[in-house]
């Protein structure tokens, strides 16, 4: 029994991870064009080369990875904003923390819904300034949802990703504090510049690695572009979304091919994050060993 104990406490993982493998080996298949359902059995990369070929895929790629990119660096500076500040003001056990912890429980369908409450041109912001007097007219509000700027969907994600920062930076970071940030200024060094020479500096792999997750999670991520995005041109997932429900049943090729240039690119994201993890790990045991 002792044997098999940590295989069977491994077996839900385990099974997740066959799973998981089963759908991307799927997809690949059928992004080469194998679909017997549809009396489609010819193995071809033609559905990826047009694919590839096409203008819109470029487009697309292109709105994912600036939503991304954007609301990952921005949700990374200020989540280490907060942290520092929660972790200055002792604030990591109280109900601070607790109204700060309410973002990450909200469904992101749910944080679509407030963005288009508050900021849309007929939103509750566009009202209360019309009835100031400071809009002429609610139309005159800035047009920030639904837009090729992608406004709303950064907004959205930065009401949810900040606190994730926070929280994955701020244990690490009270511990910095409390040792070396105040060893660095009982020996004289200002608060700002302990923080910024001691303790920022050594919570960077954290920080790096809650980027990395935001970001893959965000650019492979389907509610808020469909429920937020413009019209054209159209996030990745999204577009690889309509490709799937077209009435056309061999645009499935089209669709999985899609997503493999979704799974490429979250490989290499992973990637990166194991060699962070990777060269933490060795710079700590080089330290600490």
């Amino acid at each position: 029994m002792t044997k098999w104990q940590p295989y069977l406490l491994l077996s839900p993982l385990i099974l997740l991870g066959l799973l998981f493998l089963l759908g991307v080996g799927n997809a690949l298949v059928q992004s080469l064009g194998y679909l017997p359902a549809f009396n489609m059995t010819e193995i071809t990369l033609k559905y990826n080369r047009q694919v590839f070929n096409e203008p819109a895929l470029f487009a697309s790629v292109k709105v994912s990875l600036v939503i991304a990119a954007v609301s990952s660096v921005l949700a990374a500076v200020f989540g280490v904003v907060l942290c520092a500040a929660l972790t200055a003001n002792g604030k990591v056990r109280n109900k601070v923390l607790q109204i700060v912890r309410i973002p990450l429980l909200v469904p992101h369908t749910i944080a679509a819904l407030f963005i288009i409450m508050f900021f849309s041109q007929n939103g509750l912001l566009a009202r209360i300034l019309f009835h100031m007097g400071t809009l002429d007219a609610q139309a005159d509000f800035p047009a920030i949802l639904f837009t090729t700027n992608n406004i709303g969907i950064i907004m959205a994600y930065l009401w949810k990703e900040i606190p994730f920062v926070a929280y994955f930076v701020l244990a690490l970071m009270s511990s910095i504090n409390a040792t070396l940030g105040e060893a660095a200024e009982n020996l004289g060094a200002p608060g700002i510049k302990s923080f910024l020479h001691v303790t920022l500096p050594l919570c960077m792999p954290a920080v790096n690695k809650a980027f990395l997750i935001i970001f893959a999670f965000s650019f492979g991520a389907y509610e808020l572009p469909f429920l937020l995005g413009a019209t054209i041109p159209k996030a990745l997932p999204v577009q690889a979304y309509i490709e799937y429900i077209n009435p056309d049943l061999r645009h499935r090729a089209y669709a999985m091919a899609m997503n493999g240039v979704m799974l490429l690119i979250t490989l290499v994201i992973s990637a990166v994050y194991y060699w962070l993890s990777r060269r933490t790990y060795v710079k700590s045991g080089n330290r600490f060993g």
